[in-house]
């Protein structure tokens, strides 16, 4: 076994959290702490020249920006390196290593991009830099594309070749495949590299076990102070470097770690944490993009179970890649659980047809204005509609689901002796959880496909009501959308996501209005955003 390196790469891919805005002193405290700390080779950042110079950021549009920052601290000999996302820093940006104060480059690549990448790889070693190829999820190349890639790398030689899980995806087992294949194919004056990430909480494990690889060869792993980085975090440096000084007889200084983790770091973990959640083991389990994630959680419609079903069926060539046009269609294709639901829906005509009808939605103005709500129920004798939840004070005669976790979460209070009699009428994407309901809407008959917001709950259950023969129906606490939530009697229920989307949202009701009052006539009770509306006063 021979020499075993640790490099800290808290500047560049920390930077992902605060956009490399650590600050000018935080930028020279870490560099400072951790080379004082004795590891081998340090990352100050980005060189993209899509960037511009700002003392304060350590992302850099050439090698003379580094200088500017860097050149006038001490490296104690430790090894300094930038890297570069490949396609985005010109070569013409870069100058000679005799020129800079970088020692090394590392530019990492997706494997469509290999052969033009390695070839970047050249011109840069020919530059006098010792280069560090990394390859972006590792996890997508197969044992013939590692051979190849192993191949490419004999021949322009670069200093280092590194596996970069990208998204967390390896298990121990996994990596030292990869690793036996690229050992036994790459020439071995190459050093090894390995990049964990954390999605799996295997970022720590996944370093030492890259360490501990029975090769000749000299291997490379990576970490940041306290695993600052985006999404789930990396291997943290203190942990990797305490391992080595255990196991590898090394001398790093870990409080110089602490320290800087102390004084440049803990600020950053507070304002925007990173580390192992549940969002990000979603998407390592299934090894897709954490974004097709973000996308299905944030309609705040499905369970995860359901969130785990659509990720499921998207194609093993667009796992990694981000079609958000494919997500939506899964989405859509998921929802649409087509039911017959003509007898279901003559049942709840024969009961809602020819009843006063009230609609009871999350708004504020339930609190508000309770006192004319109540009157309009005492004239009017409606039944009571509530949607996706069961509000305060009042108690609905049926609840309208549409919402899977709206559901769960009002499960348990269906289950109270009190509320037993309330009748439920749900969307047919739903999942059902113990208690059966009493009708099943067709999904599809229900929504507007062509909206950007298909499944508004408002909108749903006023077409159901068209579906059964009502003429008319009552509104309270359909306040409409604000860019701050004010309008929710419980901001739980308020969806951040869609604040910068409320003008659309209430111009969206405000034609739906207008395109259905010849089926349906609509009056408020409350106040609502929706302005174009003639509202009605009891």
């Amino acid at each position: 076994m021979r020499n075993r390196y640790l490099l800290d790469c808290t500047l560049r891919d920390g930077g992902y959290i605060n956009d490399w805005e650590f600050g000018h002193d935080n930028i020279i405290n870490i560099f400072e702490r951790v080379v004082a700390s004795g590891v081998d080779v340090i990352e100050i950042g980005f060189l993209d020249d899509r960037r511009m110079f700002d003392i304060n950021r350590s992302i850099m549009p050439d090698t003379d920006s580094a200088g500017r920052i860097y050149g006038n601290l001490d490296r104690k000999g430790v090894m300094v390196v930038g890297m570069i996302d490949y396609g985005t820093c010109d070569i013409g940006n870069i100058k000679p290593c005799f020129e800079s104060y970088i020692d090394g480059i590392r530019v990492i690549f997706k494997k469509p991009r290999m052969h033009e990448a390695m070839e970047y790889c050249r011109q840069l070693k020919e530059l006098g830099y010792k280069v560090f190829s990394q390859l972006v999820s590792v996890t997508v190349y197969s044992d013939d594309d590692l051979e190849e890639i192993a191949g490419i790398a004999n021949d322009i030689k670069p200093y280092a070749l590194s596996m970069v899980d990208t998204y967390g995806l390896l298990n121990p087992v996994e990596l030292t495949h990869i690793m036996d294949v690229l050992d036994k194919n790459l020439d071995p004056a190459i050093i090894l590299g390995f990049h964990a990430h954390n999605n799996f909480q295997l970022g720590y494990v996944n370093a030492t076990t890259a360490l501990d690889y029975d090769s000749d060869r000299d291997i490379l792993v990576d970490g940041t102070l306290y695993g600052m980085g985006k999404s789930a975090g990396n291997a943290p440096l203190e942990l990797v470097a305490m391992y080595m000084n255990e196991h590898y007889g090394k001398d790093y200084i870990i409080t110089e770690m602490q320290e800087a983790i102390t004084t440049s770091v803990m600020d950053f973990q507070k304002r925007s944490p990173w580390g192992y959640q549940l969002f990000y083991y979603i998407a390592a389990s299934n090894r897709v993009h954490p974004d097709y994630v973000s996308y299905l959680m944030n309609k705040r419609t499905l369970s995860i179970t359901a969130v785990n079903e659509i990720l499921s069926r998207i194609p093993g060539e667009k796992k990694l890649e981000k079609d958000m046009k494919l997500a939506e269609g899964l989405y859509m294709d998921y929802q649409k659980r087509e039911c017959d639901d003509s007898s279901d829906i003559k049942d709840l005509s024969e009961e809602l047809k020819d009843r006063n009808i009230l609609m009871i939605g999350p708004g504020i103005s339930l609190k508000k204005y309770g006192d004319r709500i109540n009157k309009y129920i005492k004239d009017n004798d409606p039944v009571l509609i509530s949607i996706n939840y069961i509000p305060a004070g009042y108690h609905p005669d049926y609840m309208f689901v549409t919402n899977t976790t709206r559901f769960l979460q009002s499960a348990t209070r269906l289950h109270e002796k009190q509320n037993r009699d309330i009748k439920l009428i749900a969307s047919s994407n739903l999942t059902q959880n113990e208690r059966d309901f009493d009708y099943v809407i067709n999904y599809s008959s229900v929504i507007d496909e062509a909206a950007e917001f298909p499944d508004n709950s408002m909108c749903m259950l006023i077409r159901v009501l068209v579906k059964c023969g009502c003429k008319a129906a009552a509104l309270a606490g359909f306040d409409g959308y604000t860019p701050d939530n004010v309008n929710y009697l419980d901001t739980d229920k308020a969806y951040s996501f869609l604040n910068e989307k409320a003008g659309t949202l209430n111009a969206y009701a405000v034609r739906f209005f207008e395109d259905i009052k010849d089926r349906i006539n609509i009056r408020f009770v409350t106040p609502t955003e929706y302005t174009k509306i003639t509202q009605s006063s009891t």
